[in-house]
């Protein structure tokens, strides 16, 4: 009989969705159904079905191929390579359960690596302003009791987070907000009209690039002073308007996207975001939340803060301690300047997201990817190494985009001698562990560069 697991959580974006329900088969191997998920996590259920997933690492041959190998093979070449190299760059996680995070600390320190995670192209700029300026947040489930005013800036949950309105910001019922829709008003600040805007009672198309001024404007009028006829292209009683709106709520509750942290301004428009926030309090009570891309992108911060001390670009390589300097120890800056000579792509896709000049250095090294599935990393890689799929056939805990956690389960049996990145990552440590004690050659290796790292670094 078919096995209905409920309380299932969805591996796509950083709403985190522990509501949903899946069919599986009675032995487990198989997904029938997905209840409760949107379109796109339904099909990351259904993609485990996909008889092609790889099963055995693969690595590069001479000829340019890819050859299946085992995966002790595969272990040994990970290990070794990392000890080869001078300053190796461990990136990515934005597809990974916290405790493979953890484990690959391990040998991130044990490499002298680089530690960096996606959040170094996507929401850097906002953990620079947090350093700043504090972050006055909360959690979604506040946002879906309390807020009757919801602002959207520089964001498009309709496409990016498909459930987070139905589940915590527009549509759901709370305690303090019993009719949903009916009581809340919505703003959208955006240049396009997107479909979030689309629901908006207020749509402030600024001009493209132009949010701190718009910040700014914003907080002027919060503190009783004029503004100019038009600010970022929006008329000054629009501004106004919205303003009183969000002044007069009983709780205003703030999300900011990408639309902030990658246009003029970065991480001083999510400085300016979260002065108004605090602008607002002496008003109303108000609070921000940053839109996380992937679901458990905010995992890292939370281990590594906890293991390190910083959240990304964390530059284990001075063997004392660790450093963090976005733009000196950050993935793109450092692949820019061809300072990596091992690059290993974790559960992300530098192949598609790094630019091109970045990739083409990174090339130029080991190349490494750990990856459930086939994408454009693991196609440039010298070597490909599968692992589970977390919160399919891999549980975990993962941390929602307010950093509330979350235990995700596992709702099919893992396929079988494929580990998890956990486990991958604890082999692997375990492999640096014996090379180091029983071939010294390796640490010389690593302080006088004897090894090319453009060649497989893996000898007799």
């Amino acid at each position: 009989m078919p096995k209905l697991i409920t309380g299932v959580g969805c591996p796509y974006c950083g709403s985190s969705c522990d509501d949903l329900e899946v069919l599986v088969s009675d032995d487990e191997t198989k997904v029938l159904e997905v209840h409760n998920a949107c379109i796109i996590g339904n099909n990351l259920f259904h993609h485990a079905n996909d008889p092609t997933r790889p099963r055995l690492p693969r690595q590069r041959q001479p000829d340019g191929s890819m050859k299946e190998i085992p995966y002790e093979e595969a272990i040994d070449y990970f290990a070794k390579t990392l000890l080869a190299a001078k300053k190796p760059l461990i990136y990515g996680f934005g597809s990974t359960n916290c405790e493979g995070m953890s484990a690959v600390g391990r040998i991130a320190e044990k490499a002298g690596a680089v530690l960096d995670n996606c959040a170094t192209i996507c929401h850097g700029p906002s953990f620079l302003a947090m350093f700043d300026n504090g972050y006055p947040s909360c959690t979604l489930g506040e946002a879906k009791n309390r807020a009757d005013v919801v602002v959207f800036w520089g964001c498009n949950p309709m496409h990016a987070h498909p459930r987070h309105t139905s589940r915590y910001s527009i549509f759901p019922r709370g305690y303090f907000t019993g009719k949903g829709q009916m009581q809340r008003t919505v703003l959208s600040v955006d240049p396009r009209e997107t479909d979030t805007a689309k629901l908006a009672d207020v749509h402030l198309m600024l001009d493209q690039g132009h949010d701190y001024e718009l910040f700014d404007a914003f907080r002027t009028v919060l503190r009783g002073h004029d503004i100019p006829d038009k600010v970022a292209g929006i008329d000054k009683e629009t501004i106004i308007k919205a303003v009183d709106i969000m002044k007069k709520a009983r709780f205003c509750m703030i999300f900011f996207g990408m639309g902030c942290t990658h246009t003029d301004g970065r991480n001083h428009n999510i400085d300016a975001a979260i002065s108004m926030t605090r602008d607002l309090n002496d008003h109303t009570k108000a609070s921000i939340m940053a839109m996380r891309g992937h679901y458990n992108i905010a995992g890292p911060g939370q281990v590594w803060s906890w293991q390190f001390g910083f959240p990304y670009c964390i530059d284990l390589s001075k063997g004392t301690h660790a450093h963090m300097n976005p733009g000196e120890t950050s993935s793109i800056d450092l692949a820019m300047r061809d300072e990596v000579d091992c690059f290993v792509n974790v559960g992300a896709d530098a192949g598609a997201h790094f630019p091109i000049q970045a990739v083409q250095h990174l090339k130029k090294h080991p190349f490494i990817a750990v990856d459930p599935n086939f994408c454009m990393a693991s196609e440039i890689a010298d070597l490909h190494i599968p692992v589970r799929i977390a919160g399919v056939d891999e549980p975990g805990v993962v941390y929602r985009m307010d950093n509330v956690p979350i235990q995700f389960k596992a709702v099919l049996k893992g396929l079988p001698g494929v580990p998890s990145d956990e486990e991958l990552f604890d082999k692997v440590y375990e492999r640096m562990c014996e090379i180091t004690l029983t071939q010294p050659i390796w640490l010389a290796a690593k302080e006088n560069r004897k090894y090319p790292h453009n060649t497989n670094p893996v000898v007799s």
